[in-house]
């Protein structure tokens, strides 16, 4: 172990002696319930667990092994076996002061199951849900089937109530059955699975197993709440847990995204979303505990459906899972090792049943999915990554053994042995995992989606959560609503509709008619949900009304957490060549990207034209290569064509020193734009010009063509007034066709990118 581990270690002894004096002296003071303990049992298992997560981390294994460690530790299986008497002044067993810290462990079990369905891929499901259900399946029976058997041969020693063993012997079925979806996609993602074919079917698969067995466990602790196979007490957890399903994925996805927006953009207090979110999760569990099944499924889907909500999505997960992961986990999994005595396993009887169950959970588990992943078309060597991956029991299954221990189905014996076997598993499937891994090929096919893949998540039109669309009652204002319907329709965004034109309060209330900007949206995403064939067209839209100035409404719009802001009126420049003062005014309020449309030509005419012939300058910038990105979104998402210009100018070496001498850069450039519109399986058209002036040749360009957009990616230049400097304003002022002009941030941030 490194050096400079042992020195956090050793303060974390000396906290650990200093605690336990101050306990000692807060213990003789008073019997009753004592803040003081509960402030230094957090203390400890945060500081315990964190450290020792630390150190995990640091030899490859999870986190969450390392503050179940700090729990064995600090309890009777080392602590209280070296020092009992201050192992019991720190962690008393009297009931009052158990609860306290029981009540935030509990609290923990929820927001951990909320932040486990947050990180659910429903989209990821459903990509490979034949294979992955047929896999689940097969990894569920082969390992339930053993635990099952195992339950009812186990000594009544062991069980808190032999008479109910049908209800243990469903629980420890359950308990080998299940994977930790956690640790699976930990893991994945650490190796830089998550994307591969494999690793999406391995967490696919978790999750369907995680899905599945949250659903039996409700089951049981109705069976067991009740003592006996009550066939309708259980028919109604049953069929309650199915319509809960039901009504959550087709109601409550649209009612959550509703909420999370209506929180955002209404109450200015502070993170208002994280409340509606945790007050939700709460309302969710206490759904789930009424029709007789436990809290965490509720927790679980509300984590899934604000997962699925399209805004806000890392900004939510950013907040939580610090919380989370600091204070919450550490407390659980802490208290659920304190649980957990060890020195029992120096019975050779049970030290030999623990083996046992370590065995069969891992022969179970492993055979099932191997099984099933041959049956489920997977290759020999997918199987078996699959089935090292699936093995993990991790934090799910000390959380299912720790209900199971508080329902009283099982005892305090059969629950160390099963949180023994979670830690064997979980430490075991790392390496198994990275070994088998590591082993598997990838084909073309699975090589080329990584690389778009990659390539979107540096991107900037697939990293759009919520354009915002400023309009007036102009024909150009038609335009901008085409151009922002394609947009959000190629993945569903949610879009807000801002009318600040003279009429804007009559143009909110007609957002039904078919000629309004709304119906013009919606029209163009659903031309990209028919072109597509899939269901992203689907687009959420709202509507708003300025009502105080310009500057103030951009401004209140903004902190809702736009991310495009698309603008549409009818003058945008004026006659001193600068643009118009309305458009000075949002670009002065709103610091994010904007998009400012411009309609000419054809347009005029057709603003919401069936195609779109478009022109793309690039200079191999990077917002020249945002530029290119919304064209080549527009041209997928609607008809047309796309063609690429580049334009080498005296300041470039290719041109000083002759087209034909060094063309590598101008080709270079013209092959990234190439490479980016294959990845969306774009036709383009590309074409050199070496000029002395760019706009000149844009212009030329455009004149002996059949375009009827061109789209630039343009940077803020600092000054007075709005600018995107010479050659964009040229293009602008002399195009005879439609322009939009893609923009950086505000100047200090196209500052800072160009630096």
């Amino acid at each position: 172990m490194p050096w400079r581990l042992l020195r956090p270690a050793g303060l974390a002894l000396a906290a650990l002696m200093l605690t336990t004096i101050a306990a000692g002296a807060e213990t003789g003071k008073s019997s009753g319930p004592s803040e003081f303990l509960l402030v230094a049992q957090i203390v400890l298992l945060i500081a315990v667990g964190r450290g020792l997560g630390e150190i995990m981390q640091r030899i490859g294994q999870p986190s969450v092994i390392g503050e179940l460690l700090a729990g064995i530790i600090l309890g009777p299986s080392l602590f209280g076996w070296i020092w009992p008497e201050a192992q019991a002044a720190i962690f008393p067993k009297t009931p009052e002061q158990k609860a306290m810290i029981d009540g935030i462990a509990q609290v923990g079990i929820l927001l951990l199951l909320l932040l486990t369905g947050m990180e659910t891929d429903l989209k990821l499901v459903k990509k490979v849900g034949k294979a992955a259900i047929a896999i689940s399946i097969a990894g569920i029976l082969v390992p339930f089937a053993c635990g099952f058997a195992l339950g009812e041969f186990l000594p009544d020693s062991l069980l808190p109530n032999p008479q109910a063993r049908l209800v243990a012997s469903l629980f420890m079925g359950t308990a080998l059955s299940i994977s930790s979806v956690k640790i699976v996609a930990v893991v994945v993602r650490e190796m830089n699975f998550m994307r591969r074919n494999v690793g999406q079917i391995i967490v696919a698969t978790a999750v369907i197993d995680d899905t599945i067995g949250w659903v039996i466990i409700a089951v049981i602790f109705s069976l067991a709440s009740h003592g006996t196979l009550d066939i309708a007490s259980v028919a109604k957890a049953v069929l309650g847990t199915l319509a809960f399903l039901a009504v959550s994925f087709t109601i409550g996805r649209r009612l959550v995204f509703q909420l999370i927006r209506w929180a955002n953009d209404n109450l200015v207090s502070t993170a208002p979303v994280i409340t509606v979110i945790l007050l939700l999760m709460c309302a969710m569990a206490m759904i789930t505990h009424a029709i007789g099944v436990h809290t965490v499924l509720g927790a679980f889907v509300a984590g899934i459906l604000v997962g699925e909500s399209p805004i806000l999505t890392r900004q939510i997960d950013e907040r939580l899972r610090g919380l989370i992961s600091s204070f919450f986990m550490p407390v659980f999994f802490g208290l659920a090792g304190l649980a957990a005595d060890l020195s029992v396993l120096r019975d050779p009887n049970l030290l030999m049943l623990t083996g046992l169950l370590v065995v069969i959970a891992s022969v179970g588990k492993f055979g099932g999915a191997f099984v099933g992943g041959t049956l489920g078309g997977l290759t020999r060597r997918e199987s078996l990554a699959l089935a090292s991956g699936m093995n993990a029991r991790g934090s799910t299954e000390v959380i299912i053994a720790t209900i199971g221990l508080s329902i009283g189905v099982l005892s305090q014996n059969l629950f160390t042995m099963i949180v023994t076997m979670a830690i064997v598993t979980t430490m075991a499937m790392p390496p198994m995992l990275r070994a088998a891994l590591a082993r598997l090929p990838m084909n073309k096919e699975e090589k080329e989606r990584l690389e778009r893949e990659e390539f979107e998540k540096r991107g900037f039109v697939a990293n759009l959560e919520r354009p915002l669309l400023a309009v007036d009652e102009s024909v150009n204002a038609t335009f901008a609503a085409h151009i922002a319907g394609l947009i959000a329709g190629m993945r569903g965004l949610p879009i807000t509709v801002l009318h600040i034109g003279k009429n804007a309060k009559e143009q909110e209330k007609g957002r039904g008619a078919e000629e309004s900007h709304e119906a013009v949206v919606k029209k163009a995403a659903e031309a990209v949900s028919a072109k597509t064939e899939d269901d992203t067209g689907s687009v959420d839209i709202v509507t708003r009304a300025r009502r105080t100035e310009l500057g103030e409404t951009i401004t209140e719009e903004a902190r809702k957490g736009f991310d495009l802001i698309v603008v549409g009126i009818d003058k945008v420049i004026t006659g001193k060549d600068r643009f118009d003062r309305k458009i000075d005014d949002i670009a002065a309020k709103f610091e994010g990207p904007l998009a400012i449309v411009s309609a000419k030509g054809k347009h005029l005419k057709q603003p919401n034209p069936d195609a779109l012939n478009i022109l793309v300058p690039v200079s191999g910038s990077a917002i020249s290569k945002r530029g290119a990105e919304v064209a080549v979104a527009l041209a997928q998402g609607g008809s047309g064509s796309l063609r690429v210009i580049y334009v080498a100018t005296t300041r470039d070496k290719g041109a000083q020193r002759g087209a034909s001498r060094n063309l590598s850069q101008e080709a270079g450039i013209l092959k990234d734009a190439s490479d980016l519109a294959a990845r969306y399986e774009v036709d383009i058209t590309t074409t050199l010009r070496v000029n002395r002036a760019p706009e000149a040749a844009i212009l030329r360009e455009i004149d002996t063509t059949d375009v009827d957009l061109v789209v630039m990616g343009v940077d803020r230049i600092q000054g007075d007034h709005l600018s995107f400097g010479g050659v964009a304003d040229a293009v602008l002022r002399q195009s005879k066709v439609s322009v939009l002009l893609v923009s950086s941030g505000d100047a200090r941030q196209a500052g800072a990118e160009q630096g």
